[in-house]
């Protein structure tokens, strides 16, 4: 059993590689499942490629953030549930700063950020998604029927693109899974090593459910502000699936109708959170900066920020040690082929909807693009320089 300071120790670590990926990695969820993929697939080699995906198809099920998600499983496998509660901490520090930052001075955000900046941001943003679908497609997807499933898969999600369509589309792969022949890497099992046992997974899950049924009856039968307002930013990290992009509605349905935040403010901040980089999620951060009264300011979006991330974290501590334990069986693995070779498909659909359609608009942001994939793929700079570079050509373009 591991100390308090040797997981302390190893958890620093990890704070400090997910600090730098939450102050590089722009371009929203999916970008940053590729950011993830280059630092801890083929740089540190701390999984394999069917690892990761496992990690992806996993967190595809769950509600809440997907790449915060994955984040925290990769920061749980290293160093426990200190190593997860790092991997949060340092991804989603930077942009929660900011955006907090921007409540306190709306005025002046948009006169700091050069013209071009976020198109450039956008641009690599395609460039990173497009090397994880490449590489993760020559691993993933070793043959014909594995081929054929992730085509399927992507244009399955193009033409049904919602959280219960994914759901569907990776139940329906693991099912045909279990009917491809197998190949040669299909019975090599790389485990996770995972530093949590069952007891506190189960624990963890109780305490998940305990807060999603409890919260609504004490915001009910108290006249507390800051109750109501984490039950209503727990209930949207519980019970939202497909990452940020999906849980605003949810968000704009219940502070702005009730006149919390003005319908102006709340489409600012969303505009702000395009441009920073870490996880959308931060987006409640800024909302609980803004509101008016006791909770609001800088208690009100840490306020926020931890009720709506918690679900997520409480979620990965629960699910992660019995997924190790599934991933270890024979059929488990056929069905995982099958999921694996969809998560492809779905990378592959969302790089063309919305990362593709929603950044490359003229012919010099391809240019830009190309330039920013060949210095990934070919040259292998690493991808904090790639994003400086490319948003300085952004900038320099716009």
């Amino acid at each position: 059993m591991s100390t308090p300071s040797s997981s302390a120790t190893r958890a620093w670590p990890v704070f400090l590689i997910f600090l730098r990926l939450g102050l590089t990695s722009f371009g929203g969820p999916v970008a940053h499942l590729g950011y993830f993929r280059e630092e801890f697939v083929q740089r540190r080699r701390w999984f394999n490629e069917r690892s990761y995906a496992d990690l992806l198809a996993l967190c595809q099920f769950l509600p809440g953030p997907a790449s915060s998600q994955v984040g925290m499983a990769i920061g749980l496998s290293r160093a426990g549930q200190a190593g997860a509660l790092a991997a949060w901490l340092g991804f989603t520090l930077p942009s929660a700063l900011l955006l907090i930052a921007f409540a306190e001075g709306l005025a002046l955000w948009g006169d700091l950020l050069p013209a071009g900046l976020v198109q450039g941001l956008k641009v690599v943003a395609v460039a990173v998604v497009a090397q994880a679908v490449w590489g993760m497609g020559r691993s993933l997807c070793p043959d014909a029927p594995r081929l054929s499933l992730m085509a399927m898969a992507c244009c399955a999600a193009l033409f049904w693109p919602h959280a219960g369509g994914q759901i569907a589309i990776i139940l329906a792969a693991a099912l045909v899974g279990l009917l491809l022949p197998r190949s040669d890497r299909d019975g090599f099992h790389e485990p996770l090593p995972i530093r949590l046992g069952r007891r506190n997974a189960l624990f963890n899950l109780l305490l998940f459910f305990a807060l999603l049924l409890g919260l609504p009856l004490l915001a009910a039968s108290s006249d507390s502000a800051a109750l109501q307002l984490a039950d209503t930013f727990y209930r949207a990290g519980s019970l939202v699936f497909g990452g940020g992009h999906v849980v605003l509605p949810l968000l704009q349905a219940e502070v702005v109708p009730s006149g919390q935040v003005a319908a102006e403010t709340f489409l600012a901040g969303y505009g702000a959170a395009q441009a920073v980089p870490g996880p959308l999620f931060t987006f409640a951060a800024f909302l609980g900066a803004v509101l008016e009264g006791e909770v609001g300011g800088w208690r009100g979006a840490l306020l926020c920020l931890v009720a709506i991330f918690l679900p997520g974290f409480l979620l990965v501590n629960a699910a992660l040690p019995f997924w190790e334990g599934l991933r270890r069986h024979a059929r488990m693995q056929a069905a995982l082929s099958g999921i694996n070779a969809a998560v492809v498909g779905l990378l592959l659909a969302a790089l063309y909807q919305p990362v593709w359609t929603g950044s490359i608009r003229e012919a010099h942001d391809f240019a830009l693009c190309l330039a920013a994939f060949m210095a990934l793929t070919v040259w292998k700079l690493p991808a904090w320089l790639v994003v400086g570079l490319t948003a300085l050509g952004g900038v320099l373009l716009g």
